[in-house]
């Protein structure tokens, strides 16, 4: 009988090669005291990012709730990151090993996903795909490691889901306790080896107007990442939002939609003000971007398909919804900040500068509407994880 022609591969093992491993290369602790002197004259690299403007080195949770499609995404990110490809297909990123953990998954499952989201191309193989391994305090932070050491150059590592890695809770430790320490696992390897460390997690029943809070588990989650996402459902035209927010990455929303046919999420054009609203706002909103301070008689000229009185109602709609700013002569303009100040751009979140000086162009944004996005996402369809 012919035997399996794959040979044996664990996250403790690498595959047997002709010439025996180079040892890994040794790290130094990094330093942390400094004189109050010292540190203001100290130069620090900027943040490797692995996908630039939204998943820097550091500890990031991806948060959503069930079959919203969150292992469709960070395998889909992965496989951009491996490959050196594009993120949303618009973002480029620089390629390297990537871990994957897919510890809900089979094989099976995990090869019939890519293959969707390949569409064709080769796999890389610089990612590693793992469907078991120990909790973080049963061996799993070693086996981790081990891997790093192997792969001096890597730039991720994803692990889906975070629940399957926490392992037990420290005794007498209290929910919040429990919780810090469980992400600290994840924060040492990190910061360690200067790579994004995702961690694929639930978001509670409960929706909540502040995004953070939806994160399932006490404020130690959250508090002990760097970084948090939540995907979400939109209920317009986007297929989903994804919110982030973090300590190296500006807070802001960008909106999503998935391609049945490859499986991935394409980041949309514009902000997701312009995806969650009806047909006749959206194209408002659009114009009065382009042409802050519009009449409405100047609206109704440019879109054709709605008559003066509904684009004056509407108008005056959206300036009571908070959509538009209007000033006394019955002028409209995308906010506030764009009518009293005019030159500056500014994040519709944060009240932040639109081009920071660290980050990049926001994938789908014109020049003028620059935010420092970057991402790279995939989802399945409804069934989706």
């Amino acid at each position: 009988m012919t035997g399996n022609p794959i040979p044996p591969l664990h996250l403790y093992s690498v595959p047997s090669e002709p010439q025996a491993p180079e040892a890994p290369p040794k790290r130094e602790r990094p330093r942390t005291a400094w004189t109050a002197d010292q540190l203001m004259a100290a130069e620090f690299p900027e943040p490797k990012w692995a996908v630039p403007g939204i998943l820097a080195e550091g500890v990031s949770l991806l948060a959503g709730p069930p079959k919203v499609g969150k292992s469709w995404l960070s395998l889909g990110l992965g496989l951009s990151v491996a490959a050196g490809g594009q993120a949303f297909d618009s973002v480029p990123v620089r390629g390297g090993p990537v871990l994957y953990l897919a510890l809900e998954d089979t094989p099976r499952r995990l090869q019939t996903r890519m293959g969707k989201l390949l569409g064709g191309q080769k796999a890389p193989a610089g990612l590693t795909l793992v469907t078991e391994c120990p909790p973080f305090p049963q061996g799993g932070s070693e086996a981790i490691a081990g891997w790093l050491d192997r792969n001096p150059d890597a730039r991720m590592v994803v692990i889906d889901v975070f629940a399957k890695m926490r392992g037990q809770s420290p005794q007498g430790a209290s929910a919040y306790d429990a919780d810090y320490v469980a992400v600290g696992y994840a924060k040492r390897l990190a910061d360690h080896y200067g790579i994004a460390v995702v961690l694929v997690h639930h978001v509670r029943k409960m929706a909540s107007e502040d995004f953070l809070t939806e994160v399932s588990g006490t404020n130690g989650i959250a508090g002990a990442a760097d970084a948090t996402l939540v995907l979400k459902r939109a209920r317009g035209q986007a297929d989903g939002i994804l919110h982030v927010t973090g300590r190296d990455v500006n807070e802001a929303e960008y909106a999503l939609s998935f391609q049945e046919a490859s499986g991935a999420w394409h980041l949309l054009d514009g902000p997701v003000s312009d995806h969650t609203v009806g047909d006749t706002r959206a194209a408002i909103l659009r114009f009065v971007r382009a042409n802050p301070g519009a009449r409405p008689k100047d609206i109704a000229d440019a879109l054709p398909q709605a008559d003066a009185d509904t684009i004056r109602r509407t108008c005056s709609r959206m300036a009571a919804d908070g959509q538009l700013a209007k000033d006394g002569s019955g002028r409209y303009y995308p906010d506030t900040e764009t009518r009293t100040q005019g030159a500056t751009e500014v994040s519709q979140l944060s009240d932040c500068p639109a081009t920071p000086s660290d980050q990049h162009e926001r994938p789908g944004q014109h020049q003028q509407e620059l935010s420092g996005l970057s991402g790279s996402l995939t989802a399945d369809q409804r069934g989706r994880k």
